[in-house]
């Protein structure tokens, strides 16, 4: 069942899984404002009992990055060029970056897991966007690259947070401050990509983790998650805290005993 379509973004759902598609393989899926407000969109309308989301890239390519027309002095038609977003105050530069940071959030919500169907070119914008996802399973001919540097800005759509979980500091910067390109091999090897495949397996290879991360419980999932994620922010003690109070809830649960 199709829910979204519009602005370069399909979201379409089967039960349990929800896909999103970047549909502009012509322009190799080169992101704009209105494709951020869709993918914003997207997850605000997901079905309550979604549990994965694959998200992937028509064409060659899953994403090109920025669409160049944001680098004219135009812009793109109804949208603040880059030039009118540094003229204009702190506050509103800061809400209308937060704007666009909002496409690239919601994958990390603990009530999903989700993930990112990688093929070709992941620049930039592209790169980030499979970074924002949990998983990430890449054909083998994926080149993961981020530009912001070399263009004079800094990546600002979430991704530095989860390239330094996945890679750490020094690679990080190495990566971000050089602007190279990670290719399939390495980015398995540091810990980009989950899994590697033919570019012709891939959809299915993802289609394939979905199907597996729907064999555990939804709550023992859920509860798995949080604890991964929020264990980057806690000392060892105050992990096993959590772990403790996690099973807690879990056992209950199970044993239909309420709380």
């Amino acid at each position: 069942m199709t829910l979204l379509d519009k602005d370069g973004v399909q979201l379409a759902v089967d039960g349990a899984v929800a896909t999103v598609t970047l549909t502009e393989p012509a322009r190799r899926n080169a992101q704009s404002p209105a494709m951020w407000r869709a993918l914003t969109e997207a997850g605000r309308i997901l079905p309550g009992d979604v549990r994965v989301v694959v998200l992937r890239g028509e064409g060659v390519s899953f994403s090109a990055g920025l669409d160049r027309q944001a680098f004219t002095p135009e812009g793109f038609d109804g949208e603040p060029s880059f030039v009118d977003l540094a003229r204009g105050s702190d506050a509103d530069l800061d809400a209308t970056i937060a704007g666009y940071q909002e496409a690239f959030t919601w994958w990390r919500r603990n009530d999903l897991v989700t993930i990112a169907a990688v093929q070709g070119h992941a620049i930039g914008a592209g790169f980030q966007l499979a970074l924002a996802c949990d998983l990430r399973v890449c054909a083998d001919d994926v080149q993961f690259a981020m530009r912001e540097t070399s263009l004079g800005l800094v990546p600002d759509l979430t991704g530095t947070r989860p390239l330094l979980d996945l890679v750490g500091y020094a690679r990080a910067l190495e990566i971000c401050a050089t602007g190279r390109f990670v290719r399939a091999e390495e980015a398995e090897r540091i810990g980009l990509a989950n899994l590697v495949v033919p570019a012709d397996q891939l959809y299915a290879a993802a289609t394939d983790l979905a199907a597996a991360l729907l064999a555990a419980p939804r709550d023992a999932v859920i509860e798995t998650k949080a604890l991964l994620r929020g264990g980057r922010y806690r000392d060892y003690e105050e992990q096993r805290v959590a772990e403790r109070a996690a099973q807690a809830r879990r056992l209950r649960d199970l044993a239909g005993v309420a709380e």
